[in-house]
């Protein structure tokens, strides 16, 4: 039997002229612009890092307003960008891992950029928005014209790779024909003296100038336009004058390498995808400090880089005059370590795996320079959107997990929910946590059902942000406070698969 809702989804995606008599002309609606970062936590001088060089992000957030608190969902490149497009949390649709499609669990799921276009927009993209590789592809559904896609794993110096395909230039390509681990390595960093354009970030800017500038040509037809930068994604290839800004010795260098005391051992992420990648050891956690400096100076260079092209987006608006008409948000698609519990890249329930960049500008909503501690969310940036755009709530068919942050956005003090919500899926395990504006609350349920104990940990970070010590059973009472909040979330989907599997 017909799904009518599905029905009425197709029909509105393929003729959006109907919905202009509910939802007035198309003329009035504001454009919206997203911009997409990978890896990038908020190593960001709007955020008070003292060292990062990101003239550009700074300036939206005197546009807008910039969330202090804001979290991913997971932090799975993946599954982050599926909780942005969705909605959905990854506990909610168990879209936890690589390889799964979504519309092979969700068919007519409606995407934020389709919500858009069934309301008279027309949705375009380009470079790294869904996660395309690991078995992954694009939503072709989701936009109005193909998707522009560019590469996330790229060098320009033939040392980098020694001419050959790198482990990581596989997955991200979905080239399967030969075993991953029988692929040569590639380089973690590059610091070529090449032109901007010489990357995928800077050619990315170059199509969002020129898409900007087609969409203003029509100013009756509204935009969503989602513009993806894959820097600070390993590796770190960023032209030279980049890396240049920055004094190797003023780099901020990783407090605390330990695991927490207390934590389980499983929750501490080690190796991973960082040994992808050389001259990263394989065989020891343990790095150098030539080689931890090197890498925390390609992650500060790659930001300044993707700055830098994000400023040129930002400049094209503003020369175009779209920035009156015009919802702009930065997203970071989650946290990344950089040797903090002697980790690096992200895959954790830690607080620098999680926490990311969430910046609105919206023209009459807005306060310019404002700020909120106010926990947000990745599913918030759906519900947000739509609200501030004047469509109707997101109603699925997926599950809608996130909430309207618009009254903060007004007045950033207000609040409206207690905890941000993540998750991460291990092996052994999954974890799901509350984020409070003190105190983290993480609950590690075994995948064995046989295996009845829950492992909690707690971290207070008014006195130790550095997550040294679980306080999970030193702190009785504020645990079972933070368990109560978590009771009112439903219990977690569980991993899906592919049907077939």
């Amino acid at each position: 039997m017909c799904n009518p809702r599905s029905i009425a989804a197709r029909i509105l995606t393929t003729i959006p002229f109907l919905v202009f008599a509910v939802f007035g002309s198309a003329a009035d609606k504001p454009n919206v612009l997203i911009l997409l970062v990978d890896d990038l936590k908020p190593t960001l001088g709007c955020y008070g890092d003292e060292v990062a060089v990101s003239p550009n992000i700074d300036r939206l957030a005197e546009m807008g307003t910039r969330f202090d608190l804001a979290y991913c969902n997971q932090s799975v490149c993946m599954a982050s960008r599926y909780n942005l497009m969705l909605g959905s949390r990854s506990s909610s649709t168990g879209f936890y891992s690589f390889g799964t499609q979504f519309r092979e669990v969700y068919p007519d799921a409606v995407t934020m950029p389709q919500h858009f276009r069934n309301s008279g927009y027309v949705a375009h993209s380009m470079g790294k928005v869904f996660h395309i590789g690991h078995g992954n592809t694009n939503d072709d559904e989701s936009w109005s014209a193909p998707h522009l896609k560019d590469k996330v794993i790229e060098y320009v110096l033939p040392e980098s790779t020694h001419r050959q395909l790198t482990r990581e230039e596989a997955l991200f390509t979905n080239e399967f024909s030969r075993p991953i681990r029988s692929l040569p390595r590639g380089a973690a960093w590059e610091n070529a003296d090449v032109l901007d354009e010489a990357y995928a970030d800077g050619r990315i800017a170059t199509h969002a100038v020129d898409r900007l500038r087609e969409l203003s040509a029509d100013p009756d037809q509204p935009f969503f336009l989602a513009v993806g930068f894959v820097r600070p994604h390993l590796p770190f290839s960023a032209p030279r004058k980049y890396w240049e800004m920055y004094d190797r010795g003023d780099l901020p260098m990783p407090e605390f390498e330990e695991a927490p005391e207390g934590a389980p051992a499983f929750a501490v992420k080690r190796g991973g995808e960082i040994t992808a990648f050389k001259p990263v050891p394989v065989d020891t956690v343990v790095f150098e400090d030539d080689l931890k400096r090197d890498l925390i100076h390609g992650y500060y260079a790659s930001v300044s880089y993707m700055d830098a092209q994000l400023g040129r987006v930002l400049d094209e608006v503003e020369s175009l005059g779209l920035d009156e008409n015009t919802i702009i948000v930065l997203w970071g698609d989650h946290g990344w370590h950089l040797g903090d519990h002697g980790s690096w890249t992200k895959h954790s329930n830690h607080e620098q795996a999680n926490r990311i960049p969430i910046i609105f500008y919206a023209p009459g909503v807005t306060k310019g320079g404002t700020s909120s501690k106010q926990p947000a969310e990745t599913v918030d940036i759906y519900t947000t959107l739509a609200s501030l755009a004047g469509l109707p709530k997101p109603s699925g068919p997926q599950p809608i997990d996130g909430i309207d942050l618009t009254p903060v956005l007004k007045s950033p003090g207000k609040r409206i929910r207690e905890y941000a919500y993540h998750a991460y899926n291990k092996r052994s395990h999954l974890g799901r946590a509350i984020r409070t504006e003190r105190y983290r609350l993480v609950e590690w349920i075994p995948h064995d059902s046989s295996k009845n104990e829950t492992v909690y940990e707690l971290y207070d970070y008014k006195e130790d942000p550095l997550e040294t010590k679980n306080l999970a059973d030193s702190k009785p009472k504020i645990l079972n406070d933070m368990l109560e909040l978590l009771a009112q979330e439903p219990p977690p989907r569980k991993q899906v698969s592919r049907p077939g599997r």
